[in-house]
């Protein structure tokens, strides 16, 4: 089915946002959004510091309530559904942080294991272990299970973060700012994992990110926001083919000769 055929096919409508709007105090954060995501592609949001771009994932998460508009997320409304049917839910979102949010306090291989301790109390040993060397395997950091995450390079810690974001098969990924602070190498090779995670998984995602590259490397389409809206929603050609010039300020400032 190619991309045409699947945004026509209301089933395959995994994310749905209708006209969000979210303000904190006099400050208007989204004035008005409108996205649609559907299974299997990857979409990169765009914007400057500030746009809104992670305040849009905290209330598709429901970690943030909209003033109003529509955020429907696998067929659930996130601000309507009971606190029970939102944490089944959330079981199926995986959240990449930015700073990838490890606790200091415990090993790459206890990181991983706490949500699945947490989410399932009758989990055996052994599946604990095979899921947590599942997952370190596919991003190539099995050696680093008894590490702490002091011990850990900044892209390593991103990696063990989808790593404990992945141990729990989640259908949608959630990735702020991915390959932020981060450099040019380590950057493909997170870029490279998260087309990787798209294939394996067969996970839909949003990728927020000031980064262009990563945007062109990894998304299906880019969604660029200004001014609580998306300006722009399409093909990373389609989009920076343009003669706005919000537009080509943005693109400028990542790729100027």
């Amino acid at each position: 089915m190619d991309k045409n055929e699947l945004q026509e096919d209301g089933n395959n409508q995994v994310i749905c946002i209708k006209d969000l709007k979210k303000s904190f105090g006099p400050k208007t954060i989204l004035n008005g959004a409108d996205l649609d995501i559907f299974k299997g592609e990857t979409v990169a949001i765009l914007g400057r510091s500030g746009t809104g771009k992670s305040v849009l994932i905290k209330i598709i998460s429901g970690l943030l309530q909209p003033d109003s508009g529509m955020v429907k997320v696998l067929d659930k409304e996130v601000d309507k559904i009971s606190k029970e049917e939102l944490r089944e839910l959330r079981l199926k979102i995986g959240f990449s942080f930015q700073n990838s949010a490890l606790y200091d306090s415990m090993t790459v291989r206890e990181n991983l294991e706490f949500p699945l301790v947490r989410n399932n109390k009758k989990i055996s040993t052994q599946q604990i272990n095979d899921a947590v060397e599942e997952v370190l395997n596919e991003v190539g950091l099995l050696q680093a299970i008894d590490q702490m995450p002091s011990e850990l390079s900044g892209g390593q810690k991103k990696r063990i973060g989808i790593a404990r974001t992945l141990i729990m098969k989640p259908e949608i990924m959630l990735y702020d700012e991915p390959t932020a602070g981060l450099d040019p190498v380590t950057s493909i090779e997170i870029n490279n994992l998260i087309n990787k995670v798209r294939r394996e998984y067969n996970t839909s995602s949003i990728v927020i990110t000031h980064d262009l590259t990563c945007a062109k490397t990894t998304a299906d389409r880019v969604a660029m926001l200004l001014d609580g809206k998306f300006l722009k929603v399409g093909s990373f050609e389609e989009v920076f083919n343009t003669k706005d010039e919000t537009v080509k300020t943005f693109y400028d400032y990542n790729f100027i000769n």
